[in-house]
């Protein structure tokens, strides 16, 4: 393919590239959006978890008991443990029979629940596997140590959280593949961009309504775009780098797996941290006692805080030790400040002062592109960032179909119309399904299948805004856009306004109580932002409805295809 120049090139590059992977992305940026408050959507969806956040509780009263009465997951223990388990050694150890080798907790400053998680040893592994945890995860009040039921899906953090990185496909990982190299082509998308449209602060500030439809179209894209372009570049890069080592290039497991076992053996004579256990059994001395010791130093060094993250390692061993981490709510990186005891007496093994200048530069942008920290108007940029970059992607689409739907119309293809259909998908469908989950979360009776439900009830709503795409796709001509448009924007209107109507009347949170009586903002939010896109929703359906029939009615049914072409392109 030829070229007339390399600004052609670009142009050629951006469209198709976009138009590719913009439905990825576009997953992407939603949920990544949505994302910035999963804690809040998830108080939203489970009404026994609307308290006030709180801190690490006692591991001694609270959390061990909860350990204790974890078992191996059913499903991990089916699928990995012929993998793990040597055969020379004899039969496969029964699920409830297991030894415990570590425990974790985790929180942050917006979770009234906790995480924890227990990890089960296997006896005798093949000496090929490292990693051999048998694992078993769950959330638990804090308050009470009660387990908070699984059927009680966690839409925020469970569900739309993972769907921004991983599309929620774990076969094989495939879901992560699929958005880095969406991320990646979207990096070389900006450069095109940049190249394409040099004059960027110009573009910055021009945007036309008053000028043709695609001439306003193609403002808007190159506005939202300009606008966020620190945003997007930023926090494509960094998803990039936060998978690296995990997924995209995993060399310390594959390639480097010898070199760095030596490393991580080294390491632990370094600063005391034992590497393996001993096979000597020993008690857990109390954690709580290391706790205190551990916010003492903290407070020592000018840093009073909570713990954010705890973990105890090689639990009944002679070289178990507890590693307790400050929560990082005042800080841009994750957790750190580590502080890390003997688990058989309590007495200090290791304070982390400093960390290697590429470990911390990695910690940093990890903590920047997750948001942990409390600021609360910074993630409300982030969320205004991500819907910028949907725009932008949308706004992509509408470009792409409106450029080519007159010349796709005359040579009797399918090409736009096909876009069209998928941008449906990708834009009101990713909204129809939201709704519908939050919608189906309120009304759903309690049982163990309630959280599948919920996860099929959305593929299903956003299976049937693409089919509906196709199915009225026989009302975009050259002259005007399908009506699905504004069919799929009313039911997101009436989606959104029920979602709030449900919440109401099913736990009798409603916005006067959430507001004015029993403030809890958490929930409060989530109303409210559910009722502005109600009314915006409303707003636009109208808009489209009309401009949909005046469309119809400056096309006489009996006028031939070859008019209608003539009409639109005049």
């Amino acid at each position: 393919m030829e070229f007339a120049s390399p600004r052609h090139a670009m142009t050629w590059l951006h469209t198709w590239l976009g138009l590719i992977f913009g439905f990825v992305l576009m997953v992407c940026f939603f949920f990544g959006a949505l994302s910035v408050f999963d804690r809040e959507i998830d108080r939203w969806a489970i009404p026994e978890t609307r308290f006030d956040p709180q801190p690490m509780p006692s591991f001694d009263q609270v959390l061990l008991p909860a350990y204790q009465r974890m078992q191996p997951d059913q499903a991990e223990y089916d699928r990995m443990m012929p993998l793990y388990h040597d055969p020379a050694a004899g039969p496969m150890t029964p699920r409830n029979e297991l030894p415990v080798d570590e425990y974790w907790a985790y929180t942050t400053h917006r979770d009234p629940v906790l995480q924890i998680g227990v990890g089960f040893r296997v006896p005798h592994p093949l000496e090929s596997v490292g990693h051999n945890h048998i694992h078993a995860n769950t959330t638990i009040d804090p308050r009470t140590g009660d387990e908070v039921p699984n059927s009680a899906l966690k839409i925020g953090s469970d569900w739309f959280y993972p769907l921004h990185y991983s599309l929620n496909l774990e076969w094989n990982s495939v879901g992560y593949y699929i958005v880095g190299l969406a991320a990646f082509f979207m990096l070389v998308a900006l450069v095109s961009g940049i190249w394409m449209h040099r004059k960027l602060f110009r573009e910055l500030f021009t945007f036309r309504p008053w000028k043709s439809r695609l001439r306003s179209i193609l403002d808007l894209h190159n506005l939202t775009g300009v606008v966020a372009l620190p945003f997007h570049f930023f926090f494509a890069l960094t998803g990039l780098i936060i998978f690296a080592s995990t997924f995209y290039m995993p060399v310390s497991d594959t390639l480097l797996k010898p070199l760095h076992e030596q490393q991580e053996a080294l390491e632990a004579s370094q600063n005391g941290l034992p590497h393996e256990r001993s096979g000597i059994p020993a008690p857990l001395a109390s954690v709580d006692a290391m706790v205190l010791e551990a916010k003492r130093l903290w407070a020592e060094r000018g840093m009073a805080g909570e713990v954010g993250f705890l973990m105890v390692s090689h639990v009944g061993d002679a070289n178990s030790f507890v590693s307790i981490y400050r929560a990082g709510s005042d800080r841009v990186a994750l957790v750190g400040e580590a502080i890390h005891f003997r688990g058989s007496d309590g007495s200090l093994l290791l304070q982390e002062l400093d960390h290697p200048a590429v470990e911390s530069a990695n910690e940093f942008l990890t903590g920047l592109h997750l948001q942990h920290f409390e600021h609360w108007s910074l993630r409300w940029l982030y969320l205004f960032g991500g819907l910028l970059g949907c725009a932008c992607i949308a706004t992509g689409f509408l470009f792409f179909i409106e450029k080519r739907k007159f010349q796709h119309a005359r040579e009797g293809q399918f090409g736009s119309r096909l876009v069209e259909a998928c941008a449906l998908a990708c834009v009101t469908g990713l909204l129809l399904a939201t709704l519908a989950m939050l919608v189906a979360n309120r009304l759903l009776p309690e049982g163990d299948q309630r959280a599948d439900w919920q996860k099929w009830i959305f593929c299903g709503a956003w299976l049937a805004s693409l089919l509906h795409g196709f199915v009225r796709a026989n009302t975009h001509n050259a002259a005007r856009a399908s009506a699905a448009w504004y069919e799929q924007v009313w039911l997101i209107s009436i989606l959104a306004a029920l979602a709030v109507l449900t919440n109401a009347i099913t736990t009798g949170d409603h916005l006067l109580r959430t507001l004015l009586l029993e403030p809890y903002m958490a929930v409060a939010g989530v109303d409210l932002v559910l009722l502005v896109c109600a009314l915006g929703a409303t707003l636009t359906a109208r808009y489209l409805q009309r401009r949909h029939e005046q469309a119809c009615q400056r096309v006489l049914p009996s006028q031939p295809a070859s008019a209608l072409l003539d009409g639109g392109a005049a």
